[in-house]
Parts: structure tokens; sequence; C-alpha cells
């Protein structure tokens, strides 16, 4: 399994509209893709414009294949895409130890 990790930080003031959008964008867009497993989203406490969705997939080339090429890609950006301040800085990581 592969963890997507994006650091998003958005325009300040916006944050209950991105709230929704993020959201809807993961449920609408991202949740459908070939190889989805699962997400979550976290908001700072002490940096409120800066969010990190960390999003489950079976394969890398599930997240940058056959979902970054997909319409549904599109779709995604489309919704959050507007909030942005800067790209997202996106990485990709493997499971190497968890608790129980």
């Amino acid at each position: 399994m592969i963890l997507e990790l994006a650091d998003i930080r958005i325009q300040p003031g916006k944050q209950a509209e991105f709230d929704v959008a993020i959201a809807r964008g993961v449920e609408q867009a991202i949740s459908k893709a070939v190889g989805f497993r699962g997400f979550k989203i976290n908001k700072s406490v002490e940096s409120p414009e800066r969010y990190v969705l960390m999003i489950y997939w079976d394969t890398l080339e599930n997240h940058t294949v056959d979902f970054r090429e997909s319409a549904a890609f599109q779709e995604w950006r489309g919704i959050v895409g507007p909030f942005f301040a800067a790209p997202p800085v996106v990485e990709h990581f493997t499971l190497l130890s968890k608790s129980a």
C-alpha cells in the first residue's frame, strides 16, 4: 500500500469554504479512482491555511498514472484548485512500522 501525502496551503480566510470543497472533492472525484483505499484530512491548529491530505492507494501507479491521467483528476483540481495559495507538495510513502 502507498500513502500519498499532500501538504496544501490555501488562501487566507477561505478555510470554511475549503473544508467543504476538499471533502466534496475526495468523495466525488478521488474515492472512485482505481486503487483508492481511503483517506484522512487534517487541518493545522497553528497554521489555519495549512492542510494535510493523506490518501491510501494500492500502488504508486494508481495515483501517478491511473488517477492523475483521468478526468477525475481534472474534476478534483476544479473543485479544490481555486483555493490553493501555491501548488501542493506531494510525496509518496510506504509503511515501515505501525502500532497494534
